[in-house]
């Protein structure tokens, strides 16, 4: 064997230091501290255990009560109330921590705060509505109410769109766009990392800057905590481009980190946006292999409804700042002088996990509810609860024809176990399942009926649904319709193997309850 040269020892050494050392371990050793010092506080009151226990209990007790009559979606209250059972004691505290958290609520005030700041910019143009209801859909007419009276997101005619099936279609239009830009550029993502995807963006960027170009960029403080450098964002400010982290990360222990920033939007000069499952990081593009090949879909939105996703980036970019834009100088036709462009009705949409307006769950039962011939989806992660699988398994039940396409190489092996229960469950009601064989389906669109269509950054999962910041757009009798129904199609009879009822219940038993133990704590995942 080749003994090794100094230099090599050198460097391994280094790098195991430069591990030893990194943000990623300092965080994880502080919060180990922080749980520590909890474990010494409990057992250093030991002597008074029987009292402590005995009040844990009691609290224990009156929370259980206080969990099961609260308005909690169902699933979400379970995940809390079978823990009780067997740690009634430090569940209770748990519970406490959790729900009684100052910061959390400063942080809910200060998103609510600016949210409505900026609804008056959003307001439903009447001409628009009545002509859906009075010409078009009256069940889509319903839909469009809701959007824009709960999550205050106008329906919009004067624009089109244009479907990306993979990352790679989307990068190459994105890099044409960004160098078209002549006034600003936002671009919000969770994911950012070093690569061929970001190296290419960023000369973009910093060439833009030159120009005089308002260049702002935001990106999430989990998303890149451990890929991007520590202080990232000073190096961008360095280089003239504006860039802040939204929620960073701060290793104690508190919930608000829950909340994370998982939209990808990108405007340019108020009339051009983009939007769908891709992050800025190579497997997105297929540059790097992770669990195979990576299967992502995104959208270009040219016209009058990407003012919607402007002021969502605003919402976000503002947190921090007392003072506010003048939106107006983003408008879509502040650099646009002539009309439009329309291909049927876009409603772009961002959803709060703070505002109990679980929005994107609601426009996903909306269109499995209302859909009389089909509702396709591709979902990454299964992790349902009990209203969309009774509306996913009625549709399927009543005749629909229900098709969803999953990763055949899932990048978290334990959302895998979970996702194998809600197949059994859905399979024994007539869902369809299809397991994208080639590798990871990131994409998040679902379509039915060849009339309406979503795309955009909402997963089919508890932390989606009800705890992460996302966004997307609605598309109806829009092309973008067939394109979506069309990539769906073509990933199942090309590219797909479907689950069966009989893999399910040939599972061992051992793998079977697991994975039933894993689904209960699925909401809390």
């Amino acid at each position: 064997m080749k003994k090794p040269t100094k230099d090599t020892i050198k460097a391994n050494l280094r790098k195991k230091l430069s591990f030893l050392f990194s943000r990623k371990i300092t965080v994880i050793i502080l919060l180990l501290i922080q749980v520590g010092f909890v474990i010494f506080a409990f057992f250093s009151l030991y002597e008074h255990l029987i009292y402590i226990y005995l009040t844990l209990t009691a609290l224990a007790i009156a929370l259980v009560g206080y969990i099961a009559s609260s308005n909690e979606n169902a699933g979400y209250k379970i995940a809390w109330l079978v823990p009780f059972v067997v740690f009634p004691g430090f569940m209770a505290l748990a519970y406490i921590f959790v729900k009684t958290q100052t910061s959390k609520r400063s942080f809910k005030k200060i998103v609510q705060k600016k949210t409505v700041q900026t609804e008056k910019y959003l307001t439903q143009n009447k001409e628009i509505y009545n002509g859906i209801l009075e010409n078009e859909d009256k069940s889509f007419a319903r839909l469009s109410n809701y959007i824009a009276n709960f999550g205050k997101f106008p329906t919009y005619r004067n624009s089109t769109a244009q479907y990306f099936k993979n990352g790679q279609e989307q990068f190459k239009v994105l890099l044409q766009e960004l160098n078209k830009a002549k006034h600003f550029i936002f671009i919000e993502y969770f994911i950012v990392e070093k690569g061929t995807m970001w190296s290419q963006i960023f000369k973009i960027l910093l060439k833009k800057v030159k120009e005089g170009v308002d260049v702002r960029f935001m990106y999430d403080g989990v998303g890149a905590q451990t890929i991007l450098p520590g202080k990232y964002d000073e190096t961008l400010r360095y280089y003239g481009i504006k860039c802040k982290v939204f929620n960073p990360f701060v290793p104690f222990l508190t919930t608000v980190q829950n909340n994370r920033d998982h939209r990808k939007i990108v405007v340019i000069d108020g009339n051009t946006a983009f939007t769908g499952g891709t992050n800025l990081a190579d497997e997105y593009i297929n540059k790097k292999v992770k669990y195979g090949y990576w299967k992502d879909s995104a959208v270009m939105i040219k016209g009058e409804a990407v003012w919607s996703f402007t002021m969502m980036f605003f919402q976000m970019w503002e947190l921090d700042e007392e003072k506010s834009a003048n939106y107006m100088d983003f408008s879509p036709h502040k650099y646009h002088y002539d009309s439009f462009e329309s291909d049927g009705y876009v409603i772009p949409y961002g959803d709060s996990p703070l505002d109990n307006e679980p929005l994107g769950k609601m426009i996903y039962l909306d269109i499995i509810n209302k859909a009389k011939d089909y509702v396709y989806f591709t979902a990454p992660y299964l992790i349902l609860d009990g209203e969309l699988t009774t509306a996913l398994g009625y549709a399927a039940k009543s005749g629909v024809d229900v098709k969803i396409v999953v990763p055949g190489i899932p990048d978290k092996w334990y959302i895998q176990k979970i996702s194998n229960c809600y197949y059994k469950e859905l399979l024994d009601k007539g869902v369809k399942f299809y397991r994208f064989k080639p590798g990871f389906v990131h994409t998040k669109d679902c379509v039915s009926d060849d009339k309406i269509a979503t795309v955009g950054t909402v997963n089919l999962d508890y932390r989606s649904l009800y705890l992460h910041f996302e966004d997307g757009a609605v598309f109806y009798k829009n092309k973008i319709v067939s394109d979506v129904k069309k990539d769906i199609t073509e990933m199942i009879e090309k590219h797909c193997t479907e689950i069966t009822i009989r893999e399910m219940n040939d599972r061992n038993i051992f793998d079977k309850i697991f994975s039933g133990i894993l689904k209960i704590f699925g909401p809390l995942m």
